[in-house]
């Protein structure tokens, strides 16, 4: 596995250069940026206080704890989980933060909202061995003491989250990688179409079977239910259009939202709301749209709010 030997003397200077690493681990377990930067300080903490002469590599040890302490917050947060109001989508990030790391495989790279969905719909056993196996080349020896689990189960666990992740699509040619000017491009044209409520230009950008999931969180106004298909989303941006009275609410980021194309904008409650844009074969296929506060507090702080 990929790792220096501990300093045993240095613990900021063992843990700082992995921090983008542990935040990322938590963040992919959790689907909350706020959740996984506060599980990065309490490794640290943890850290801190442990015997790190006895600490061979720490970057197994950090991502373990990591690992961890990400399965007890998943524990905790069952129960509201399966009381949440409408669709529930990950908390948002502006243009990708975390440096991507050299030493892990494609999938570390890959912040997208429908690959961080997917992720969730995998029990957290299955999510924490894929994400420590393949993303972060945990060997299975080291996960089974985490887990309590054999090696021989460690693989068949992560066989079954390969096999789902497969199922939803995950690398099919469909899926559209764009770059940054092209990313806005596509963000600024959806805006520009979705406040104008003009159908034909929406047309021109979405699927056929496109989807949109809105996330509320029961504490502003979002569909309770998945829009589904080309039609209905224009008639709700149309309509959208048409009940829109007071000037355009401001636009504050044009660029990536998790990685994919989207924008935020600043809703006449003075609170943002994140809309992020999924590519398939050319055109929009999926629109995530968060609108619960306790989803942006991330997004806020990364626009100096």
């Amino acid at each position: 596995m990929p790792g220096e030997p501990a300093s045993g003397t240095d613990p900021v200077g063992d843990f700082v250069p992995l921090r983008a690493e542990l935040i990322g681990l938590a963040y992919r377990m959790t689907g909350s940026w706020a959740t996984a930067e506060d599980i990065a300080q309490e490794v640290f903490l943890r850290w801190h206080g442990t015997d790190r002469a006895q600490v061979v590599v720490p970057r197994a040890w950090l991502l373990k704890a990591a690992a961890r302490l990400s399965l007890d917050h998943l524990k905790s947060a069952r129960h509201r989980r399966e009381a949440y109001v409408g669709p529930w989508l990950p908390e948002p990030v502006l243009d990708s933060p975390e440096p991507p790391q050299q030493a892990a495989r494609e999938f570390a790279d890959d912040l997208s909202v429908a690959f961080l969905l997917t992720l969730q719909r995998l029990s957290p056993a299955e999510r924490a061995v894929f994400i420590l196996h393949d993303l972060f080349e945990t060997p299975f020896a080291e996960i089974a003491g985490l887990l309590g689990r054999t090696e021989p189960a460690l693989r068949k666990l992560a066989t079954r989250a390969r096999v789902r992740l497969q199922e939803e699509g995950r690398d099919q040619p469909h899926r559209q990688a764009v770059t940054d000017a092209e990313a806005r491009r596509i963000a600024g044209a959806f805006l520009a179409a979705s406040r104008r409520g003009d159908e034909a230009a929406l047309r021109d950008l979405l699927a056929r079977d496109a989807v949109l999931l809105s996330d509320g969180g029961g504490r502003r106004q979002a569909a309770l239910n998945p829009i589904r298909g080309v039609d209905r989303i224009v008639r709700l941006f149309a309509s959208l259009a048409r009940k829109r009275v007071e000037a355009a609410v401001p636009l504050v980021h044009l660029g990536r939202i998790n990685r994919l194309p989207g924008y935020v904008t600043l809703e006449a409650d003075g609170l943002p709301q994140t809309t992020a844009l999924e590519l398939r074969d050319g055109r929009i296929g999926a629109i995530y749209v968060v609108r619960n506060p306790e989803k942006l507090a991330a997004v806020r702080s990364q626009l100096g709010g």
